[in-house]
């Protein structure tokens, strides 16, 4: 009996657990589906100018990333960084160079992609430049198992606080820029315009598979206490077989 009350109690456990997991994948599918609707209509949206210092304390992933934003300023070529990159073209670089506004602070824009490290040396448009793109957070920590190494200059990540230190650049803003296709003309500028926009979106999978595990719980569950319901009645009926033969 005590059996019996454990597993039965084993199995509701599992099933509430499977029930609440899926539940919250659902959730969290919705919240998805909104973030991705949020973005695209940020990506689309006309450009807006880019967050200066005074809202730079407010910026989040979730309500800034991918804005459409515009700025104008001076490139600092002789920052340009360069970070490794896999892109649609092949492997390479993202060419990133400091642009420094009229008020005087500073926003990395990644320029777009170069073949080699050699492109480093790509022609800067001089004078003051008109950018348009979709702002990026700053990526920490560098790439899958390789760290960023601001000493040798080898980057896997942009990462905006470690490039700017590394280049002893003072009030840089907490983002960068995605530069947009075409913004630069020349033959050996780099090619912007190759951001990608992508949230995986498994949660109705996941969802379905908790809510699937918990009515194969419910059914084992089931079969086994019909199973006992049938094994006491075959004990009953064969007590009542034997009771009757003794008399």
């Amino acid at each position: 009996m005590a059996v019996r009350y454990a597993l039965a109690l084993l199995a509701g456990i599992l099933f509430a657990g499977f029930c609440a997991l899926g539940t919250w994948q659902v959730k969290r599918l919705f919240w998805k589906l909104d973030l991705i609707e949020r973005v695209e209509q940020r990506v689309h949206a006309p450009a807006t100018d880019a967050p200066g210092p005074a809202a730079w304390a407010s910026i989040t992933p979730q309500t800034d990333e991918y804005r459409h934003v515009r700025l104008s300023g001076t490139y600092l070529p002789i920052f340009n960084t360069l970070v490794q990159a896999t892109t649609a073209l092949g492997s390479g670089y993202w060419l990133v160079t400091p642009l420094r506004l009229a008020d005087g602070s500073t926003v990395l824009v990644n320029r777009g992609f170069v073949p080699k490290r050699a492109s480093i040396a790509a022609s800067t448009p001089a004078g003051i430049v008109h950018v348009d793109g979709l702002l990026r957070m700053s990526e920490t920590g560098g790439g899958f198992l390789r760290e960023n190494s601001p000493a040798t200059q080898h980057w896997y990540s942009r990462d905006v606080a470690a490039i700017a230190g590394s280049h002893m650049l003072t009030n840089v803003a907490p983002y960068f820029v995605d530069a947009k296709a075409k913004s630069e003309t020349a033959g050996d500028a780099p090619v912007g315009g190759l951001t990608v926009i992508s949230f995986p979106n498994n949660h109705l999978v996941y969802a379905l598979t908790w809510f699937a595990l918990a009515l194969m719980v419910a059914g084992i569950s089931w079969w086994i206490v019909r199973e006992d319901k049938r094994r006491r009645a075959r004990g009953a009926q064969r007590q009542e077989s034997d009771h009757a033969g003794q008399d």
